[in-house]
């Protein structure tokens, strides 16, 4: 199972310190994919005993771009249709009278909340809908918001959960600790990320007016103000987003926001490190280190004094998750006591890629080399020693968690071997999935399909296909010179591809595309302003705009036989 784009063609103007790796960003793609099918025979080497793979590991190799391309076409329909399953699965089990889904299928079926149902399961259904079904979109995706808002808003935009049987709230009483928390993980683990793809939508609406309300209510008093919670998870989560909103609305209020809670742990005595007796590296508390290296990472471009502050306390944060937060590969501890270095739980973290994006962030604003050395060493690791780990008991979201990071974390570290990994254990997720489209049958099965369509994007390189059709197949891979594309269909089909664009700048106008937390990477991205080559086989040429190809290049597909396509940037 080979998918992904060329190893090593990442489209990244920054130059890096040289690693310990090869360079793979100067081969050829056809260099690159034999590269690619001895990293996977080495992966079936590893999991199997089979010697005899590392002998015949160049055969089969592409003749070019387009036969890759063809193969990641493949691994992309695979995705994207095992999403179409999983949303039509789980509608089946919607309320008939509000249509909202309910938290859970087993136990649990009788509301919708923010924190799950609202915040892993919903925002994903949109998402599969917009890449495959413009009406389930435009549609029922839409009326869902529309209903949650109007039902689920409990104290301004603050949401609490919804009974359907009493048609009324689930808990008789408001409690704002709890309507905090729900709408914080609305707003981080679902809405941020539809914003980061969509842009201005209803959903961004519904996200910023949960978080004006979040803090709004502030109730916790601190020496530098109030802040909206003392639970580290939402306090993380509230630096995510609220330093992003920073960037997106250009008011310096939520800037200060974000550094009231960074003072809180950095600079008082609520250090995560140097004070606290337990750090959650794992869901549910890994959002801290995000948290503050994101609003560290927006102090370094935005308040230079704050970033002087916060520098030796994050930095001595890290030093300490290196020293005693990891195992002898990099990876990450489920809970450790830091002042210790006592290890509270020694499975390892599904989120090891959350908190490394974290340490990457910091590398590329302050050049500290050891970060990305300790993103390297656990990205290294996993091909030959975690391919067959039980991510939370080989739970579906826990494959999913592990395989989103490795995603993000390779778009800027093409780590060798990381990508025949990354197939692997998409295919283990994948093949979790019931026949009825359900996946476990909780609100995690969102995190399912925000993997799977992550693993989609990057074998289509950030491409997408309107009206999208399940027997329709486009895979891509970067060339030296722009990209290549492979389209096929089983039956006629007319329809546009859509180019990607670099989202962080178009969107959230971030100041640089720094790892994040559920991001869906940029890959091959056009530049709206600049001019493209657009050849069909050996023969039409089109010359367009990167502002036509984000909008929509039509082409038909006439019978079964791949088209193959390529994008050449203009020289100016």
């Amino acid at each position: 199972m080979i998918g992904g784009g060329c190893e090593g063609v990442i489209l990244r103007s920054k130059e890096r310190p040289a690693s310990g790796f090869p360079d793979e960003r100067s081969l050829t793609c056809e260099m690159q994919y034999t590269v690619k099918i001895m990293n996977r025979a080495l992966l079936l080497f590893l999991a199997c005993g089979w010697a005899a793979n590392l002998v015949v590991a160049g055969e089969g190799a592409a003749s070019n771009c387009f036969e890759q391309a063809t193969m990641n076409a493949a691994q992309a329909q695979s995705a994207l249709t095992a999403c179409q399953r999983y949303v039509h699965g789980w509608l089946r089990h919607a309320d008939p009278e509000t249509g909202l889904i309910p938290r859970n299928l087993e136990s649990d079926r009788d509301y919708w909340n923010g924190k799950d149902a609202a915040a892993d399961n919903y925002p994903f259904m949109v998402l599969t809908a917009w890449l495959t079904e413009r009406p389930l979109f435009d549609g029922r995706m839409r009326e869902m918001l529309a209903t949650e808002t109007r039902l689920t808003s409990r104290l301004d935009n603050l949401v609490d959960a919804y009974s359907f049987t009493k048609r009324s709230w689930h808990y008789d009483e408001p409690e704002l600790d709890r309507m905090i928390f729900e709408s914080s993980e609305y707003s981080k683990d679902g809405l941020m990320p539809l914003t980061e793809w969509l842009g201005p939508s209803a959903w961004s609406d519904r996200m910023m007016g949960m978080i004006d309300s979040i803090w709004k209510h502030a109730r916790v008093q601190t020496a530098n103000g109030l802040i909206p919670s003392d639970n580290v998870e939402v306090n993380g989560e509230m630096m995510q987003v609220t330093s992003r909103v920073y960037w997106m609305t250009g008011e310096r209020r939520y800037l200060e926001e974000a550094c009231r809670l960074a003072d809180y742990f950095l600079l008082g005595d609520k250090h995560p490190t140097r004070d606290a007796r337990e750090l959650k590296l794992r869901d549910h508390g890994c959002e801290l280190i995000s948290g503050l290296t994101e609003v560290y990472v927006a102090c370094r471009f935005a308040w230079t004094e704050k970033a002087a502050a916060y520098r030796e306390p994050l930095h001595a944060l890290l030093d300490r998750v290196l020293e005693v937060g990891v195992n002898e590969h990099g990876l990450m501890f489920n809970r450790v006591n830091p002042r210790t270095g006592e290890v509270l739980d020694s499975g390892l973290s599904d989120s090891w890629g959350y908190n490394y994006n974290g340490f990457y962030a910091v590398y590329l604003v302050d050049g500290e080399e050891k970060y990305r050395q300790a993103v390297l060493r656990a990205m290294g690791s996993l091909p030959e020693h975690y391919l067959q780990y039980r991510w939370e008991g080989s739970s579906a979201d826990g494959i999913a968690d592990a395989v989103e990071g490795a995603i993000n974390l390779f778009n800027r570290e093409p780590v060798p071997g990381v990508a025949g990994w990354i197939d692997h254990n998409l295919e283990r997720m994948l093949k979790i999935q019931r026949p009825d489209g359900v996946v476990e049958g909780w609100h995690g099965d969102g995190n399912f399909a925000r993997t799977a369509i992550m693993y989609a994007l990057w074998n289509q390189q950030g491409v997408t296909i309107q009206p999208w059709r399940a027997d329709v197949r486009l895979g891509a891979v970067p060339s030296e010179e722009g990209i290549c594309l492979s389209l096929a269909a089983d039956k006629p089909w007319r329809g546009r591809l859509a180019f990607d664009v670099p989202r962080h700048r178009k969107y959230t106008n971030l100041p640089l595309d720094y790892p994040r937390i559920n991001q869906f990477p940029e890959w091959f991205v056009v530049d709206e302003e600049a001019r493209y080559e657009v050849r069909v086989g050996d023969g039409h040429v089109e010359m367009l705009t990167g502002m036509e190809l984000s909008q929509g290049w039509s082409i038909e597909l006439k019978n079964s036989q791949p088209v193959q396509i390529s994008v050449l940037k203009i020289a100016d």
